[in-house]
């Protein structure tokens, strides 16, 4: 019998950066486990060339992504998600669609990276900042016993991962 893939969907929302590089880190550190996604509340049709740039510089693909609206999950005929995670606080707040399959869900805040300003160094480290909170979050929720674990167990977990090292303000509460 074959391990169960999971539907991973991660929300922020411009779904332009955290969300960009989450959905590619789970892509590639997960192939064959999970299917990772990403949207957001208020797409900005746009993503971010540095979130890009980091993805890159750290040995993940940096294209095939397209920025796009959460409502695109929620339609039928779409993948039904096992987990959903919200990385930036806006979207944690928002009323969400209702998701087919009642998936497991965690809020993993982290700052935005495209709101520092400063010189493009002072970005790019804020986006490498970002890009090591939800690699951290993304390796530990991978080492979780998914398809042996109770619901109650699983969603004290998912919460706990979004306390770690880096968690916004909103998060930590």
């Amino acid at each position: 019998m074959s391990a169960p893939v999971f539907n991973v969907l991660f929300l922020c929302t411009g779904n332009s950066a955290r969300s960009i590089m989450a959905e590619g880190i789970l892509k590639q550190d997960g192939a064959g486990r999970f299917n990772a996604f990403s949207a957001g509340s208020q797409a900005s049709g746009e993503i971010s060339p540095i979130a890009l740039k980091v993805l890159e510089s750290y040995g993940y693909a940096a294209d095939g992504f397209r920025s796009k609206n959460w409502d695109e999950f929620a339609k039928p005929g779409a993948p039904q998600m096992d987990f959903i995670f919200t990385v930036c606080d806006t979207a944690a707040g928002e009323a969400c669609p209702v998701w087919p399959g009642h998936p497991a869900t965690a809020h993993w805040g982290i700052e935005d990276p495209k709101a520092v300003e400063g010189t493009e160094i002072e970005k790019e480290t804020a986006f490498v900042e970002a890009f090591r909170f939800l690699k951290n979050r993304i390796s530990a929720f991978m080492a979780l016993p998914l398809d042996s674990i109770d619901r109650m167990a699983m969603t004290h977990h998912l919460s706990e991962i979004g306390k770690q090292e880096g968690a916004s303000p909103h998060a930590r509460g």
